[in-house]
């Protein structure tokens, strides 16, 4: 859906024509990559891949017949973009299959409707997906970005350190001397299946420093986790003397770099500014702080989509564009009926912390909510969409804002084991029927559990 969309009550978010913006996706948690987009205008959606980099740049190493060692530092980094984007677009078309293979009926509920006749209704999951937009039905974008940066001074390549002792002995050894920072981006056109690829670089020349300094430096901790052992947006800068070349680059994103790749790919680059950037596009937002008083952990990242929404019911609920989760139930292998469903019992910080409830969050820009339930039911409690078959959905709608339970089972053959991938669970576990109702819940979850069981036993007698 356009980034202009916003929950409208009528069971889909309004896709506003002449909104042409197009989502990005930033396959790294980097805070530095993300802080460069954000100045230049773009709200990334971050999605961090989990890529074994050893294991990508030996394959590829066996692909050109060749020793690791002897892979070019500008080989390494665009083979490395590519698997972190790669893996990020491997998950959301698993969210789109799971999207095609969904069946079964959309339920949805208006409690706040002063019409009976129009409290509730009931429609074929595979109409409504039609009308919610989202990727599935996308004729371009989101983007996803995918990037990947190596230091190296005469042909040495300085990784992340990581250890103290390590870092200080390559700074060290880095004084009054000239490094080149490489970074490689993949941009793919989710919509398409389009990619393309660059690399850039930058000449990085450090200062005369001595060791109390770089010591000082390293017990911070900034310089463990970062290529070349230094940031330029950080403390390390006054230890840079000059850089030729990009300065975005040497930060792990060159952004003439990315705009390039934008407009090969036919995109526009004012199509990926954020709703803040042009006043035409700019719509009411969200408070991010909750009503509660809590506060999430520092290290969380406010994602297009997340803040608080006032309520005509007289609440605040999370989600600028709605929230949805994914109840997924487990069924007997001999009779077929559902005996369990996993649980997330809620991180102490969060809305209702401390009870439980389903796996999912607030719906992303670019997303429509069975995407998003099936996306953050996989970031929170790792349900693959793979593995699951969705059999039907329930959506309570408030107006200007909803919340879509989406119903599903565990496919024939297939498993899924709970992970806590995030920090928004205390545990996660398989549930017996019987015992949910013993449970703290969700106040929302507890009041609509009898409907969700029922239904459930229905639907696994379905077939």
């Amino acid at each position: 859906m356009a980034r202009g969309s916003r929950w409208n009550g009528t069971r889909k978010a309004i896709v506003n024509t002449e909104d042409r913006h197009i989502p990005l996706i930033l396959a790294s948690s980097s805070p530095s990559r993300r802080r460069l987009l954000v100045q230049a205008g773009i709200d990334p959606i971050i999605r961090p891949s989990k890529v074994d980099e050893p294991a990508v740049l030996a394959e590829r190493a066996r692909e050109l017949g060749c020793h690791l060692d002897d892979l070019d530092v500008r080989e390494r980094v665009s083979v490395l973009a590519e698997a972190k984007a790669s893996a990020v677009q491997t998950t959301m078309d698993a969210v789109k299959d799971a999207e095609r293979r969904s069946r079964g009926d959309l339920v949805t509920f208006r409690p706040l409707s002063q019409d009976d006749s129009d409290a509730s209704s009931r429609d074929p999951m595979s109409q409504v997906i039609g009308t919610w937009g989202g990727m599935l039905g996308a004729g371009r974008g989101p983007l996803l970005l995918g990037c990947d940066s190596l230091f190296s001074v005469d042909g040495a390549v300085m990784g992340k350190p990581h250890k103290p002792e390590r870092a200080l002995e390559r700074l060290m050894a880095m004084r009054g001397r000239t490094g080149t920072l490489v970074t490689g981006h993949c941009l793919i056109d989710l919509a398409t299946g389009r990619r393309v690829r660059a690399v850039s670089s930058a000449q990085v020349t450090f200062g005369d420093y001595d060791r109390a300094s770089m010591q000082a430096y390293v017990a911070t901790g900034e310089p463990l986790e970062v290529a070349g052992s230094f940031t330029l947006e950080g403390l390390g800068s006054a230890f840079i003397q000059g850089i030729k070349g990009d300065p975005s680059g040497v930060m792990g994103l060159s952004m003439p770099t990315l705009r390039a790749l934008a407009q090969e790919l036919g995109v526009s680059w004012p199509d990926l500014w954020a709703q803040r950037v042009l006043p035409e596009r700019r719509q009411p937002g969200g408070s991010t702080h909750g009503s509660e008083g809590l506060v999430a952990p520092a290290e969380n990242v406010h994602q297009p989509g997340d803040g608080w929404v006032e309520c005509a019911c007289g609440r605040r609920h999370w989600g600028l564009n709605g929230a949805a989760g994914v109840l997924l139930a487990r069924r007997d292998a001999r009779t077929g009926a559902p005996v369990s469903v996993l649980l997330q019992h809620r991180a102490r910080w969060s809305a209702e912390g401390g009870t439980w409830g389903v796996p999912g969050g607030a719906i992303s820009d670019g997303e429509n909510p069975l995407e998003g339930g099936l996306r953050e039911s996989y970031e929170e409690a790792n349900i693959r969409p793979e593995d699951i078959q969705v059999v039907g959905s329930y959506l309570e709608d408030h107006g200007p804002w909803g919340y879509t339970t989406i119903l599903a089972f565990e496919r024939p053959g297939h498993q899924v084991d709970p992970r806590m991938n995030d920090d928004e669970s205390i545990a996660l576990e398989w549930v017996d029927l019987d015992k949910v109702v013993d449970l703290p819940l969700l106040k929302a979850f507890g009041q609509d559990w009898p409907h969700f069981r029922q239904r459930l036993e229905a639907l696994a007698a379905e077939g």
